[in-house]
């Protein structure tokens, strides 16, 4: 609390869901002369500290795009790399999500990953499952369409086999075919490095999502960045397709 008051906020101001693609790796590493590859281990120093920040203010759920559908282009060395860092992360920082209360899940496609890397996913989710804190969320092997399209077919199949009537798909029943099912939709998206893009994440999700970009490169983003962010998003006013509450107490017409 004595965090907020010195930002000016209160905790009912700051979103309840934060999802960031974590851009910059390979840039932090060539501007420096060294392998891309080094970019991706200082980037592991940045997820721990969004995460311990993530937890001091609250936050409820924290989603972290790692690798999409797309990033399998990229050079096998760096993948078998990537690979071998998020097994460490996911082997060494258990004990801390223990610590912290917080409780991990991934989403996106399980085939095409290494089983060693399941594996200790799997023993880490399993280990985090009684977590009451913040929920951490690993985007692996993820994309927006290809969610979509996974979603979309097993709904078809539900209908085919008759467990689903047709009359009832709306917005609501088709999110619950999704990866993110049960998770409310982020309430703010961070994206580092200056992209002004959302690279086929959470395509579904971020319908009404704010949006706050940073030059900064992931590998630099620490706490404090996550904490301007959600100061930042304080200072917005949500409208969701209608009118600002203030309008709206003002009588001002639709149109």
């Amino acid at each position: 609390m004595a965090r907020l008051d010195a930002w000016g906020l209160k905790p009912e101001q700051l979103p309840r869901h934060v999802a960031i693609i974590m851009d910059g790796n390979g840039r932090w590493a060539q501007h420096r002369g060294f392998p891309r590859i080094v970019g991706h281990r200082r980037g592991i120093q940045s997820v721990r500290a969004v995460v311990e920040e993530g937890c001091r203010l609250g936050l409820e759920q924290l989603t972290l795009y790692c690798l999409s559908v797309e990033n399998w282009k990229r050079p096998p060395r760096e993948l078998r790399f990537l690979m071998r860092l998020l097994r460490h992360f996911l082997s060494v920082e258990r004990a801390e999500l223990m610590d912290q209360n917080v409780q991990l899940r991934m989403i996106g496609r399980r085939e095409g990953l290494p089983d060693e890397v399941l594996a200790e996913f799997d023993r880490t989710a399993a280990a985090t499952a009684g977590n009451t804190g913040m929920t951490l969320r690993l985007a692996v092997n993820y994309g927006g369409r290809t969610e979509i399209a996974d979603a979309a077919k097993r709904l078809a199949e539900d209908v085919r086999d008759g467990k689903v009537d047709p009359s009832r798909v709306d917005e609501a029943l088709f999110a619950g075919y999704l990866d993110t099912a049960g998770a409310s939709d982020p309430d703010l998206l961070i994206r580092t490095a200056g992209e002004m893009r959302i690279s086929n994440f959470l395509l579904w999700q971020i319908s009404y999502t704010e949006l706050w970009v940073t030059p900064t490169l992931w590998p630099d983003f620490r706490g404090a960045d996550l904490l301007q962010a959600c100061t930042d998003y304080a200072a917005r006013e949500r409208k969701f397709g209608g009118l600002p509450a203030s309008a709206l107490a003002a009588g001002t017409p639709a149109g």
